[in-house]
């Protein structure tokens, strides 16, 4: 994209952590944002600490487990800027223990939410991002290409979510829509109820993703990094 100014993007799971962060960088780069979150007040609250300039943001009530959710927030994007260029599949949850004492209902939350959620976003956006010959990202981890401990669930939520996203991309290309995931290892963010503190300051920050996203939105429209690994330059040693 050429020019991102007045560009829309919409953020799944934006209310906090990663989508906020990503929503403030994207703000400051002179695009409009919407932002979702499963709760109506959340989301108008965290879109009023972006900006109070109400004619650039939108918080918006979706849980992305509903493809008719997913439908209705994108007519209500499309409806108050009159055009949608940019997702960010980044609504995720996690619960981590042994596959012999993982909940079936954690194992289906993680499935619905980080897998099911993305397609349902993907799905509902189509035609907006065919239109704008616009650009589709999902936001996966580390997690998704190394298996580890107690993270069955998980780990299989993100394999998901990366192969999803790659197959996507050879759909959607010759739309004109770009797809890419991008796969942070450790992020400074409340995922799983986690308070960023001081000690975080060695992670990954949420802003760190936004100048991603931001880099990946300026690349020329011929080149495509469809699947981008991320991590800390320096990891904690304990």
């Amino acid at each position: 994209m050429e020019n991102l100014k007045d560009k829309v993007v919409y953020i799944t799971g934006g209310t906090h952590g990663i989508g906020f962060g990503v929503a403030k960088v994207l703000l400051s780069k002179g695009m409009r944002v919407a932002i979702s979150g499963r709760r109506q007040e959340d989301a108008e609250e965290a879109a009023k600490k972006i900006t109070s300039d109400e004619n650039r943001v939108l918080g918006i009530a979706s849980d992305v487990t509903d493809f008719e959710n997913e439908k209705t927030a994108i007519a209500k994007i499309v409806e108050k800027f009159g055009q949608l260029d940019v997702v960010l599949a980044n609504a995720g949850v996690g619960h981590f223990a042994p596959i012999y004492e993982l909940k079936n209902e954690d194992w289906k939350q993680m499935i619905d939410t980080n897998l099911t959620g993305a397609f349902h976003t993907l799905k509902a956006s189509f035609e907006a991002l065919k239109k704008s010959e616009g650009y589709y990202i999902t936001l996966a981890s580390l997690a998704g290409t190394n298996f580890f401990e107690n993270g069955a669930g998980y780990n299989a939520s993100k394999f998901g979510v990366v192969g999803f996203t790659q197959a996507a991309m050879l759909d959607l290309r010759s739309h004109n829509i770009k797809v890419s995931t991008i796969m942070p290892g450790s992020v400074a963010s409340q995922f799983n109820n986690h308070v960023p503190s001081s000690s975080d300051d060695w992670k990954i920050q949420p802003e760190d993703i936004g100048e991603l996203v931001y880099d990946l939105l300026k690349m020329h429209p011929r080149t495509l990094p469809s699947k981008i690994e991320v991590r800390p330059t320096r990891p904690d040693k304990k």
